[in-house]
């Protein structure tokens, strides 16, 4: 599954091709939804934006389109009128006069009044997205040291959407080899120090690899790029399994916390 960089580089495509024009057409292939088809066309798409690895499609008539992907759900920008060949199944298309926004394979779609989505049942569960810019590393710490969280192994909180929303596999090894913490400590394990820097990292490692790498979909199809540039993310551990660690020079090791691999450095991670 996409984790929050790459949900998020997905809707500013998506937007991009969308933003501020009026639809020309909205098909949903959900019977529930049917009857928006015709609401929705002259309506402006006024933003696409991420809460976690869910997207809100905001129309400028008061209702937000929910969508989740899922393990397989996929969204592509194509010309108006155009349907890429995929094997993959039609669930929605929104059409302006030059470009289509259309989602493949995910059956968690839904129509919100816009005033209510926050009380959407998945949307309520979730904590703050670690792409918002408005959370800070005071606000990380935080959530640490809650009672809610303090007490669970980071393996498995880092892929807890209701501690921070985004996560994902490989931005958990990425942050604790970057914290320099095993995943089997728990927050309120951890000194004074340890915690600043897991919080740090919390923010920084999905940050970097929103701005410099990420998975998009080209007709119905991934591809990877990375940038090419000195401060790009890179995998440090994630699926790096035998391979020298950067720091230390120690073989990588993959184990598996919360039923996921999880990668780490033996001798950085103590």
């Amino acid at each position: 599954m996409p984790e929050g960089p790459e949900i998020r580089r997905a809707a500013d495509r998506l937007a991009e091709a969308v933003v501020g024009e009026p639809l020309t057409s909205a098909w949903f292939a959900f019977p529930a939804l049917k009857r928006h088809e015709k609401s929705l066309r002259g309506r402006i798409v006024e933003s696409i934006v991420p809460h976690g690895k869910a997207l809100l499609t905001r129309f400028d008539h008061g209702w937000t389109l929910y969508s989740h992907n899922q393990l397989y759900g996929v969204w592509t920008v194509a010309a108006a009128g155009a349907r890429p060949e995929t094997g993959r199944s039609l669930r929605v298309a929104l059409e302006t006069a030059e470009r289509a926004i259309l989602l493949y394979s995910a059956s968690d779609v839904e129509m919100w009044r816009s005033d209510e989505i926050h009380r959407h049942p998945f949307l309520m569960k979730l904590g703050p997205d670690v792409l918002d810019p408005a959370l800070d590393a005071d606000a990380v710490r935080a959530r640490l040291l809650d009672p809610r969280f303090s007490g669970r192994n980071l393996g498995a909180l880092l892929l807890d959407q209701g501690f921070l929303a985004g996560m994902g596999n490989y931005l958990r090894s990425e942050v604790l080899f970057a914290a320099r913490i095993r995943p089997e400590r728990r927050p309120r394990d951890l000194d004074t120090a340890e915690t600043a820097a897991l919080a740090r990292e919390l923010l920084d490692i999905p940050r970097r690899s929103y701005a410099t790498r990420g998975i998009e979909s080209a007709e119905g199809m991934r591809r990877e790029y990375l940038t090419d540039t000195p401060d790009a993310f890179r995998f440090a551990v994630f699926d790096r399994e035998t391979l020298p660690c950067p720091a230390c020079g120690a073989k990588i090791r993959r184990l598996e916390a919360g039923s996921r691999r999880l990668y780490l450095c033996p001798r950085c991670q103590r």
